[in-house]
């Protein structure tokens, strides 16, 4: 019998590497802007609402051991009919936006070591990324496990030491009552922060490779989450602490490595950018395996074309799909914008996921009141987070509109065309 890939540490690590990539080195300069000097609170409400999902996913993986994870939840919440199938291919785009918006931080943080860190070579560093992992992932989820382990440990030991050392510099002043901005501001900010959490989805798409996954999921689930909320209030009390609203505003895209200099000057400058390097390759890393598997299921499903069943190595050429429709994301688009419609859009995604559980609560075992409070938390933080953005970026509505509508328009061609029938795995 081949042995399982994921234990319990190798699961949590897994889902660090996708949270803590596409969390800190992405919006905490954003976040840090909405709520000020009380951004960690926002992360401390963004970690209990993903306690919650992540609770009631955990219980819908356990049940329904599939590599689809939120996919297979879906239809077995739903049935087998276009509206779940047309939500597993929201979720599925959602991911790949994700991933396109890690992608540009690790541009970003790339290009900090040049002379000329222009677009070009952001977007060159950027893809190149996203096509390295891709091979990465090729080769099969043991090595996607074992080489989570190594990085996630270097990256989390070199941004605790900077939290804990950055602490020392901190002035008072940044931190006090008086610079405080409207509680709103921490409020609206709870969906930045959330999307900081995403990637603990990614623990689900392991079951079929978890060793007990009936003990293991919900535990490696919490630790992961526990541990990702512990650093980011940690190390954005220690950037905001550092550096004022003037400087996050205008070093956002780098704020975390901005913060290091007041200690350790240039060298933590550069020090805290390539760590910003490991944190953002890993979580492409983690992402990809889940988006390979999710479009395997998807295929399988009659969600996808069918081109994604195909062996290539040990994986599918569905993920070589999945890293062409990143690559024009990466090129041609705002991520700014595109990383709130994927914040958004995975808080509907999960929400609409929560409300089909209901109907399954039987069968998982879960207690109802929590999966009720993931339900109103998801939209509620959606529709705050939608309100927010909605004077500065109005146009996120439309690409919101347009979202579910090709997403639903391909449902229906695939279904009614291809004569596909979505069905449940299990």
């Amino acid at each position: 019998m081949k042995e399982k890939a994921f234990g319990l540490w190798s699961a949590v690590f897994l889902g660090i590497g996708s949270m803590v990539g596409a969390g800190i080195f992405i919006v905490i300069g954003q976040a840090g802007v909405m709520a000020g000097n009380i951004v960690w609170l926002s992360f401390i409400f963004g970690g209990i609402i993903a306690l919650l999902s992540g609770y009631s996913l955990a219980k819908l993986a356990v049940r329904y051991q599939s590599r689809g994870g939120i996919v297979e939840y879906l239809v077995q919440g739903f049935g087998e009919n276009t509206f779940s199938g047309s939500m597993g291919v929201m979720f599925y785009f959602s991911q790949l936006i994700a991933i396109a918006a890690v992608a540009k931080s690790f541009g970003t943080y790339s290009a900090t070591f040049m002379s000329d860190g222009t677009a070009f070579w952001i977007n060159i560093f950027a893809v190149g990324v996203v096509v390295l992992f891709t091979f990465i992932n090729l080769i099969g989820s043991t090595i996607v496990a074992k080489s989570e382990n190594i990085i996630v440990f270097i990256k989390l030991a070199i941004l605790v030491i900077f939290a804990v050392v950055a602490l020392f510099s901190i002035k008072p002043e940044l931190l006090s009552v008086s610079e405080m901005p409207p509680l709103s501001g921490m409020v609206f900010a709870i969906g930045i922060t959330f999307f900081a959490y995403q990637g603990f989805s990614v623990i689900t798409n392991t079951v079929e490779d978890m060793k007990n996954p009936e003990t293991t999921m919900l535990k490696a689930m919490f630790v992961a989450i526990f541990i990702v909320a512990a650093l980011y209030v940690l190390t954005s009390i220690s950037v905001l602490g550092n550096l004022s609203l003037e400087k996050i505003l205008e070093t956002k895209d780098y704020a975390l490595a901005e913060a290091a200099k007041p200690m350790f000057g240039e060298w933590g400058f550069k020090i805290i950018a390539a760590t910003a390097l490991l944190a953002t390759a890993s979580a492409i890393n983690a992402t990809l395996f889940a988006v390979s598997d999710i479009g395997y299921t998807m295929a399988k499903e009659g969600n996808l074309p069918k081109v994604y069943e195909y062996n290539v190595y040990n994986s599918y050429e569905g993920l070589i799909i999945s890293t062409l429709l990143i690559i024009p994301m990466i090129l041609f688009f705002n991520l700014a914008q595109i990383t709130t419609v994927a914040t958004i859009i995975m808080l509907l995604v999960q929400g609409t996921t929560h409300v089909g559980h209901l109907n399954l609560i039987k069968e998982t075992g879960a207690k109802k009141y929590l999966v009720i409070l993931a339900i109103l938390f998801m939209f509620g933080i959606a529709g705050l987070t939608l309100y927010s953005t909605y004077k500065t970026m109005p146009e996120i509505a439309y690409y919101l509109i347009a979202s579910f509508a090709i997403a639903f328009s391909v449902e229906f061609l695939l279904k009614y065309i291809n004569k596909r029938v979505i069905s449940k795995q299990v």
